[in-house]
């Protein structure tokens, strides 16, 4: 039952991220800026064509391909163990609706949209960087200090 939650999770993530870059393509792109609160918040139209702070540019396949590895990964693990508690399954939802938001972009865009930018952190993001940032921040906890929820799945002639 957890996995058919998860997949609609996925789903509605991933369809406000892709509605949020609509607007912020119909919106904010033809004004290049939007103040949202002045000297904080912004909305600011970017094509990222890379990776994190536009390092990489350019390299579209490349940024596919390792989000499949990730995917891939993360999939194996949820087979290969057994995991008890819900943080651990939480950061891998908002890794894949992250993933599969800017995803959505590289292979039909050729560019992820970004747009939201805070005075005191200059990178301009999304809402799926967003997603996988947390998802990342709170796998990396689940991996730390919830060791003893993570176990090696028995095999079926064990069980």
């Amino acid at each position: 039952m957890l996995s058919v939650i998860a997949i609609i999770i996925i789903a509605v993530l991933v369809l406000i991220d892709q509605l949020t870059k609509v607007y912020a393509i119909n919106e904010v792109k033809p004004q290049g800026m939007i103040k949202v609160i002045d000297n904080f918040y912004y909305f600011t139209y970017v094509e990222n064509r890379g990776a994190a702070f536009g390092m990489m540019q350019n390299r579209q396949w490349f940024f596919i391909a390792v989000t499949v590895v990730i995917f891939a990964i993360l999939g194996g693990v949820l087979v290969k163990y057994k995991i008890e508690g819900k943080l651990f399954y939480t950061a891998t939802v908002l890794i894949f609706a992250g993933g599969i938001g800017n995803l959505i972009d590289r292979i039909f865009r050729g560019y992820v949209v970004d747009f939201l930018q805070f005075s005191f952190f200059s990178p301009v993001c999304n809402l799926a960087d967003y997603f996988i940032t947390v998802g990342a921040v709170m796998l990396v906890i689940s991996v730390v200090f919830c060791k003893k929820n993570i176990t090696p799945r028995k095999a079926k002639a064990e069980e």
